[in-house]
């Protein structure tokens, strides 16, 4: 027993106390725009860009199809792009996540009062993999753990759609999981949401317009939340659903 308490002690506190005020060191976040002028007809980020985030005038960058590779970084003459540790990223609308550098950060998430009262103590996400290669998906296993807890805000995942009040969307959703999504979203009881994670549900990117993708399922049903990323960050996904309830951390 004493020697168990010993290790606890050594190991310290190991979860994020208020995920809000977290400080990742190293991981690369929300891209930075600089003011800088670009030099005259320079298109080497766009070059560059493996997924087509990135448009000139104004220079912009897509979070719902950015990567957050790091490519422009070194590759831009002006030095125009940067990376910061910010892992705040989710919107509530689609528009609200292009930066540029008079936007330099998504629109906050709106507060729902709707949601807030039926799901503020009480919120139940079943995960749908629609093809994901896997890293959104650990991403989403990881807010269960000791680290995030999710659960201490009355947030669990649920193995059955029947349990759920919200749909956790990760991968471009491929022809071959179209019909699985669609069925479990008919399987959720009413009233239900749907949280893209990752730019892959949000955009199809890097796979946008694959032919093997079959995204109709999103012209019927649009996301609640958006959580860019590749991976999507745990912080990013549980600051993201705190602010769209309205729970304070």
């Amino acid at each position: 027993m004493l020697k168990s308490i010993k290790v606890r002690v050594s190991q310290g506190t190991q979860y994020i106390k208020d995920p809000r005020e977290a400080n990742p060191v190293g991981l690369r976040g929300k891209p930075v725009i600089g003011a800088t002028a670009c030099a005259v007809g320079c298109d080497t980020c766009l070059d560059v860009c493996p997924t087509k985030a990135i448009t000139l005038d104004p220079v912009q960058i897509d979070l719902g199809r950015c990567v957050l590779c790091g490519d422009c970084e070194p590759a831009c003459p002006s030095h125009k792009f940067s990376f910061s540790n910010d892992f705040k990223l989710a919107g509530t609308e689609r528009a609200a996540l292009l930066l540029s550098a008079g936007r330099p950060a998504p629109d906050p998430v709106q507060v729902s009062k709707a949601l807030y009262q039926r799901f503020g103590r009480s919120l139940k996400l079943r995960s749908v993999s629609a093809g994901g290669c896997n890293g959104c998906e650990l991403e989403v296993n990881a807010l269960s753990n000791v680290n995030f807890d999710i659960g201490r805000y009355g947030i669990d995942i649920v193995a059955s759609p029947r349990h759920a009040d919200g749909l956790v969307l990760t991968g471009p959703i491929t022809r071959n999981m179209c019909q699985a999504l669609q069925l479990c979203w008919d399987a959720m009881p009413e009233p239900k949401l749907v949280i893209a994670v990752g730019a892959c549900a949000i955009s199809g990117s890097p796979f946008e317009g694959a032919s093997a993708l079959e995204r109709s399922f999103l012209e019927r049903v649009k996301p609640t939340l958006y959580v860019p990323g590749c991976p999507a960050h745990p912080l990013t996904f549980i600051c993201g659903i705190l602010d769209l309830l309205g729970i304070p951390s």
